[in-house]
């Protein structure tokens, strides 16, 4: 079916994404599933830290799902991906299962960092995980960019950062860099209106993020419509695999929930300004209404989706709370790549563990 999208907003460039796009009812199918995958995988992670049994930092995706499936469904699982803590969405769509993220979650043997990454730190193939360190993953990313470009494979590398990131000094030297090197990197600013409890007016003097490369072109896009994040993305990957050197996104999305599980989310916004935006732009219930407007699916179809996803979810969470937590002797392993067996000191001078790749 033929959609029509909202205009994206564009510095430097002389055209824009298409306004005009195809959607197949099997695409729409699976981003519906997906979103919907990574909206109850993060409900459920809310349950669990309140009964204790996640810990620690957890940094929940809901509400910008968009923005993880529209960027997945333009470019290839062969680019690379890095991200800030905020990660479990793009974990899942770079390949992780929803098992092996619930299981990292409440750091058991069967996460996908084995359980020692926990909610900010997950990878897996050319996915180089949620980075702790607000703006870090910047940098790192116009590496990878550097390595694809050295290659010369055609790849890219996607780096995703927050509004409250975007005001650091080393996104600017990687601007920079990225410019003078016409690395193929794509970097994306998530606009979630909130920087931990700041809003973007009070953080940044230019909340127009996507100007904010200054000589990279960039782009601003509705980060809750899937289709319209999609196109912005295959428009700036043709542009990075082009050589035409870096391009800048901006996502206009927003979280439901806190910055992080300790902070409730409602001392620095109102539950009406959270409700309203619930209510009218939301990107599972916009998918959903395109699709049963243009007859691309019945209700009974999305209901079953929605059945089996939260059978999967549940199923995970058994296994999530079930799963033995990792032995002690696996404490030291991979801490180098591929070295030979060496001995680690223990949390006294007298116990020794074995560090193995």
């Amino acid at each position: 079916v033929l959609l029509n999208l909202t205009k994206c907003d564009i510095h430097k460039l002389d055209e824009a994404p298409a306004t005009e796009v195809v959607m197949t009812r099997d695409e729409g199918l699976q981003y519906y599933r997906t979103m919907q995958t990574m909206r109850r995988m993060e409900l459920k992670a809310d349950q669990l830290y309140k009964q204790k049994i996640i810990r620690g930092f957890c940094h929940l995706y809901d509400g910008q799902e968009a923005c993880a499936v529209g960027i997945e469904a333009a470019i290839n699982l062969t680019d690379h991906l890095i991200t800030a803590y905020r990660a479990h969405g793009y974990t899942l769509t770079r390949g992780g299962t929803v098992r092996e993220i619930m299981a990292e979650l409440t750091g058991r043997r069967g996460g996908i960092a084995k359980g020692k990454g926990g909610s900010m730190h997950m990878y897996s193939k050319n996915f180089y995980g949620g980075n702790g360190i607000v703006g870090a993953q910047v940098p790192l990313g116009a590496g990878v960019a550097l390595a694809c470009k050295y290659f010369g494979n055609n790849e890219l590398c996607v780096s995703l950062y927050g509004d409250g990131a975007a005001n650091q000094g080393q996104i600017f030297e990687t601007y920079n860099m990225a410019a003078l090197w016409k690395l193929p990197a794509i970097f994306i600013c998530e606009n979630n209106r909130y920087g931990m409890g700041t809003s973007v007016e009070r953080a940044a003097a230019s909340t127009d993020y996507y100007k904010r490369g200054d000589f990279i072109p960039g782009l601003r896009v509705d980060g809750m419509d899937i289709l319209c994040v999609r196109e912005a993305t295959r428009f700036a990957a043709e542009h990075c695999r082009s050589g035409k050197g870096p391009i800048l996104m901006e996502l206009q999305t927003y979280r439901y929930h806190g910055h992080s599980m300790s902070d409730p989310g409602v001392s620095y916004r109102t539950r009406e300004e959270i409700q309203e935006v619930r209510g009218k732009s939301d990107p599972i219930s916009l998918l959903k209404d395109r699709m049963l407007s243009n007859n691309m699916a019945s209700v009974e179809e999305l209901k079953e989706i929605d059945v089996s996803v939260r059978k999967e979810i549940e199923d995970a969470a058994q296994f999530a709370t079930t799963d033995p937590e990792p032995p002690l002797e696996d404490l030291c392993n991979h801490i180098f790549y591929n070295d030979p067996p060496l001995e680690v000191r223990g949390t006294n001078p007298w116990t020794k563990l074995k560090s193995v790749s």
